[in-house]
């Protein structure tokens, strides 16, 4: 597992590269999809990479990416084992160059991630995890173990979309009462939950579940969760819809996130 691990990682910055030339370009190719998202030459160029990479050394693994989601609920629910890829998680800051976009490749088992990788581009940070294993993050040569914050601090550390923090959100923190916010794009909100450097993120709004597969990995294995808001964790290809239900995610079990 740990060589199929340092395997990704190495395509994740493979794609990295490549969404990197483009974002230095002066030409981002952008284009709308059906549901009004934008996508960018950067975001298919990681697309072909990482596919590319992941059928050659995984070829009897099946790959399901954002960019190649026409795949029957037919065909995917046989699937007990496969990649679930988001070659450019936070496009939209990526078209704001703000540097808070991701690599997210994630190996899912039985409706669960258990390898994944996600990767910042710009900084070339990378965090790891495996079940099992735990959770890294590697900046430049160091690669350290991450833990999530336990217990939570007393005026909670929270982070939201930097571009749509929705209705919902903002009525459960007006529940939540005192608390610090931190906007922050793509799924570097779950990796600063793992890494101990916020206690919570509240996501009441609509993801798909390739944006969340390879983060929630990171906040598991971190020893932190992601869970739907029936407190079960947040589960993968279960049904014909590709997007997720409302979820939280914090590092401290203890203390009370839904019910509040």
């Amino acid at each position: 597992m740990i060589d199929l691990l340092n395997k990704i990682e190495t395509t994740s910055i493979k794609a990295g590269k490549a969404i990197l030339d483009i974002y230095h370009s002066t030409d981002f190719g952008i284009q709308t999809k059906a549901d009004d998202s934008p996508l960018t030459k950067a975001d298919m160029a990681a697309h072909h990479i990482i596919v590319d990479d992941l059928q050659s050394f995984t070829p009897n693994i099946p790959v399901l990416s954002e960019e190649s989601t026409d795949i029957s609920f037919e065909e995917r629910k046989q699937w007990q084992k496969y990649w679930l890829v988001d070659p450019l998680d936070g496009t939209k800051e990526f078209i704001k160059k703000n540097g808070e976009f991701t690599v997210n490749i994630a190996l899912i088992e039985n409706g669960n991630p258990i390898v994944s990788v996600v990767y910042v581009p710009v900084t070339g940070v990378s965090y790891t995890a495996a079940k099992g294993y735990g959770a890294f993050k590697k900046t430049g040569d160091l690669r350290e173990q991450i833990h999530s914050h336990k217990p939570a601090r007393n005026i909670p550390i929270v982070v939201g979309s930097r571009s749509h923090i929705s209705p919902d959100v903002q009525t459960y923190l007006d529940k939540l009462g005192e608390h610090e916010m931190t906007p922050m794009g793509s799924s570097l909100k779950f990796c600063v939950v793992a890494e101990g450097k916020a206690d919570l993120y509240p996501r009441l709004g609509l993801t798909s579940e390739w944006d969340t597969a390879a983060a929630q990995c990171i906040v598991e294995q971190a020893g932190g969760r992601v869970v739907t808001l029936d407190n079960q964790a947040l589960k993968y290809n279960t049904k014909e819809s590709l997007l997720n239900p409302y979820f939280m995610v914090y590092g401290d079990s203890n203390r009370e996130w839904i019910n509040i």
